[in-house]
């Protein structure tokens, strides 16, 4: 899910410039509350239930965040934002931070004046069709409609594959993962294609996931994660170190059901740093000494958000995959506490 802006990046760069300056880490909390962009909705990453309560992996990041910094998870106003009015938003100083899906590139990290903190998932574009097609291969599809969500790099990858491939189709545009996905089941369009992560997170929704396959082929390099402003170091310091404190908990055995144990002192001095028994990390941050204790608190580590959001044993069942810890054979990976 890789939208562009609707407007210039000079403005948004200016937006940006303005909006930093005030400093967001004090601006946060004098407000008392954190103001996290997200999906619209996308069950497992971003969702609000019946009652109006948002949950799932990218909301984990926001909670951890405001704990951290303020020391109550609860203290977010969740701003849904689409793929079009999300650096909008974060641009202006509607919100603090963006923890929506987003892809890591090099203009919105150097044009728009974006600094992604980290990557919370690393992704690739796939492609879902309806199982009775029976096609087997993103091959397959010359002559396919596709529904494609405009102005996204998204767009520009599958016209890639399809030129590269020497096959044509026909584009459905689309704006948001509703509207996509209401589109394919009404079989506006014989593909849906997005980030896989979300295929496999809409396809869960369905009534008879079944009944649609997840084709092979992935088509980009998409590392999702949070991001902030430019020139805002240390607003960015507190949000690139929390999901560092929530990787390198799961790295380092560090649970919600062992950390109020851990918290009190350990043998290992880096468990120690990270939960503020020993150091004053907390300090340089400008934040309390426990205050990677709070983000690993308000919904686990790195692993425990995982699993339960969007992990096997749930509904979109995603394997860690890429998305092991290193010592795992995966990509995350945390600097080190000290």
């Amino acid at each position: 899910m890789k939208k562009s802006v609707i407007f210039g990046a000079l403005t948004v760069a200016g937006l940006a410039a303005g909006a930093a300056a005030a400093g967001t880490l004090d601006d946060v909390k004098a407000r008392g509350k954190l103001n996290c962009g997200v999906t619209t909705g996308l069950v497992g990453f971003a969702a609000p239930d019946a009652n109006g309560n948002w949950d799932g992996f990218d909301v984990g990041v926001c909670r951890a965040v405001a704990a951290a910094v303020l020391g109550d998870p609860a203290a977010v106003e969740f701003v849904p934002t689409t793929g079009k009015t999300r650096f909008t938003a974060l641009a202006s100083g509607e919100i603090d931070m963006l923890a929506r899906n987003t892809t890591w590139t090099f203009s919105r990290d150097v044009d728009l004046k974006f600094t992604f903190v980290g990557v919370n998932y690393y992704d690739g574009q796939g492609f879902m069709v309806p199982s009775e097609l029976g096609v087997s291969s993103a091959k397959d599809l010359d002559g396919a409609t596709v529904c494609i969500q405009t102005g996204t790099t998204t767009e520009l990858n599958l016209a890639d594959f399809f030129r590269a491939n020497n096959i044509s189709y026909e584009p459905v545009p689309i704006e948001t993962n509703a509207e996509g996905q209401q589109q394919y089941l009404a079989g506006a369009c014989d593909v849906y294609t997005t980030d896989a992560s979300g295929l496999a997170a809409t396809r869960a929704t369905f009534e008879d996931p079944g009944a649609h396959v997840l084709l092979p082929e992935i088509i980009s390099k998409e590392p999702l994660g949070p991001l902030v402003r430019h020139g805002d170091d240390n607003w960015g310091d507190a949000v690139r170190w929390t999901l560092n404190a929530l990787i390198t908990a799961e790295e380092l055995g560090v649970t919600s059901a062992n950390i109020g144990e851990m918290a009190a002192g350990t043998n290992n001095p880096e468990v120690n740093r990270l939960l503020g028994s020993e150091g004053s990390l907390g300090e340089m941050l400008g934040l309390s000494a426990d205050w990677a204790k709070n983000a690993i608190m308000a919904g686990g580590n790195y692993g425990e958000i995982f699993e339960r959001n969007i992990g096997e044993s749930t509904p979109i069942g995603l394997a860690r995959g890429l998305n092991a810890q290193w010592t795992d054979g995966g990509l995350i990976y945390s600097p080190p506490f000290r």
